[in-house]
């Protein structure tokens, strides 16, 4: 057997589960203490318990929301459907969410997903890739013919959910060790950032209309064209309010340069 066959093996017994081929065992040497099939399932178990830990440092609130039991049963069967793939085990959660969609039914089945899908998007906040965020200081030097043209883009950590229930306030009890509020819907579908911010993950709920400026604006409209839209609500204010904003946007971390400005 080559080793390339017996790497393939290998990977085969740890990630499907079954026996061993007999190809495998052959070349697995036991002794009096631990057989060849013994020592296979020590690695399978090891394998096993490892995924699961990765599992249970990236979806803490899902765990506690199903219970140890449930969430590892939910664990093995996503490993079956979705065996590990990628080089790195930092990917292995990434179609978890997916996942639940078919293996919970509703009512339970969306806000569990919801969940899921929000604590997947702080970890690919935390690993996203570093960018200079636009700063107060750069704001500072703008001339007059760059204030009316500048337009921004998000940063590559900034992840943009649009929520239908109280995910947050579970997310929140779960991460202080409380007891988990009832999964409720709110009126109306709340917007929520999660992004990376000096190294930290930060997140919060945007009210609809700073949600909508924010949209406008990372979307490709300039300053002066954001000023434009608020003036049917807040008149003479928008430019002020406009400009509040993008004070908050850029404290936050959120906001880099889409285009050069003009020297």
């Amino acid at each position: 057997m080559s080793l390339s066959a017996l790497q393939t093996a290998f990977e085969t017994y740890l990630t499907d589960g079954a026996l061993p081929s007999n190809e495998l065992l052959e070349q697995v040497r036991g002794c009096t203490a631990l057989s060849a099939l013994e020592g296979l399932r020590i690695y399978h178990n090891a394998y096993r318990s490892r995924l699961l830990a990765v599992l249970r440092e990236d979806f803490p609130a899902l765990q506690q929301w199903l219970g140890e039991e449930s969430f590892e049963q939910l664990a093995l069967a996503y490993f079956t459907a979705w065996p590990p793939r990628h080089f790195s085990i930092r990917w292995l959660g990434e179609k978890l969410p997916e996942f639940i969609g078919s293996y919970i039914a509703e009512p339970q089945l969306s806000p569990i997903r919801e969940l899921a899908e929000l604590e997947w998007t702080f970890t690919l906040a935390f690993d996203a890739q570093d960018v200079e965020a636009l700063s107060l200081q750069a704001i500072s030097e703008f001339s007059a013919e760059d204030w009316v043209s500048f337009r921004v883009s998000l940063t590559p950590s900034a992840r943009w959910l649009r929520l239908q229930y109280n995910t947050l306030a579970l997310w929140k009890a779960a991460k202080s060790g409380d007891l988990l509020p009832v999964a409720t819907q709110p009126a109306g579908n709340r917007d929520c950032l999660v992004w990376r911010h000096n190294l930290v993950c930060q997140y919060r709920s945007l009210e609809p209309e700073e949600a909508s400026a924010l949209r406008f604006f990372v979307e490709g409209g300039s300053f002066a064209e954001l000023c434009e839209s608020l003036s049917a609500i807040h008149g003479e204010q928008a430019p002020l309010q406009a400009a509040t904003w993008l004070k908050l946007w850029v404290n936050e971390g959120l906001l880099k340069l889409r285009a050069t400005i003009h020297e």
